[in-house]
């Protein structure tokens, strides 16, 4: 199957992540896969085995950018293309253009559940089929109606649990409690640093990572973040350590992961804590109670309630045995579920179906 992925993304986050691994494994599998990236996207650097000549360089500095989506189409029409695959919003309607104008059947991921516009329906009405990671966003983009009910298919996210696995942790050092998403309020470090200051009253001897990147125009969020921080008193407890484009080193410190946000289409990171047997407390965003089945593979709390988060982590913190449990059970939830092999799988059988229907 001849496919093309577009993805105009500057930065890597989940998305470009799900979209880099679904890639590599459809090339594996014997597809030519080719790609539009904007110029200078990091995520050349993440696919794999892919020859320059099915590298699309184009800006793609909007919806609206018409010479972007004509370059797409001469592209698609010369490589024979078979299916075109979108996975960021301001791209939609330049795929469905671009595939328009070669006569090439076209698809989206939705990775997020904020809603579409409204003149989305008009402007993608030639959408084969909708890729949502959870059935959260499938729920939502329904709700929508703005396109047939029965184009839209749940196919979560999936990872290479042994990309994840992780040598045991040195016990010398401190217990860690971590947390990894963008400094955004919808990510909840506020709640997760008010819980930490409520475990730091009866144990001192754990220490909190936050791992993430502000996206905000003036670093407003990471202000708001170091702010709360000194107002509890917790410099010296409390690590702002950036972002990474390489999550494992920082995972393979945790003794816990916390995922405390307010909403999440899916949590690719929780997956992936949940593969390096990390036990993970999640508050029951959307996505979380998706994957984590609570008291057996995960702990689940209510949203906005860091006391609950505090005590959860303290639970955990003085139970090994309980630890060691989850950490399995985790292991195997991931493997049995959100595994990378069963992802590609079920999108090449709905290409395939794309592909008919199309016919």
């Amino acid at each position: 199957m001849k496919i093309l992925q577009i993805c105009s993304a500057r930065k890597i986050g989940g998305g470009e992540t799900h979209l880099a691994e679904l890639s590599n494994a459809l090339a594996r599998r014997g597809h030519q896969v080719s790609f539009a990236f904007a110029p200078g996207s990091p995520l050349v650097s993440r696919v794999q085995n892919i020859a320059p000549e099915n590298i699309l360089f184009t800006r793609m500095r909007n919806s609206l950018d018409v010479f972007s989506a004509r370059e797409l189409a001469k592209f698609a029409s010369h490589h024979n293309i078979e299916i075109i695959h979108a996975h960021l919003a301001r791209d939609y309607p330049l795929a469905a253009l671009a595939a328009r104008l070669s006569q090439t059947p076209f698809v989206l991921t939705r990775h997020v559940l904020f809603p579409l516009k409204r003149i989305q329906k008009y402007a993608l009405k030639n959408v084969g089929g909708i890729i949502a990671p959870s059935k959260a966003v499938a729920a939502e983009l329904r709700h929508q109606n703005l396109f047939p009910p029965e184009i839209i298919q749940t196919i979560h996210n999936g990872i290479d649990p042994e990309h994840f696995t992780r040598a045991d942790k040195n016990q010398n050092t401190n217990f860690t409690v971590g947390t990894i998403g963008q400094l955004a309020p919808i990510k909840g470090h506020d709640v997760f640093i008010r819980a930490a200051a409520i475990v730091l009253q009866e144990r001192r001897d754990i220490q909190f990572i936050i791992v993430g990147e502000d996206k905000s125009r003036s670093g407003e969020n990471r202000r708001e973040i170091e702010n709360l921080i000194a107002e509890l008193n917790l410099q010296t407890h409390i690590e702002l350590a950036g972002w990474t484009d390489d999550v494992r080193p920082f995972l393979h410190k945790f003794d816990l992961f916390v995922s405390a946000a307010r909403s999440e289409p899916f949590g690719l990171v929780i997956i992936e804590a949940m593969a390096a047997r990390i036990p993970v407390i999640a508050t029951e965003s959307e996505g979380a109670a998706e994957i984590i089945e609570d008291g057996a593979s995960g702990i689940l709390i209510p949203l906005e309630n860091h006391e609950k988060l505090a005590k959860a982590v303290l639970d955990l913190a003085g139970n090994s045995a309980q630890r060691d449990r989850l950490r399995n059970a985790g292991r195997r939830r991931v493997e049995d579920n959100f595994s990378l092999e069963k992802m590609v799988s079920e999108t090449e059988r709905f290409y395939c179906r794309v592909l008919q229907n199309a016919s």
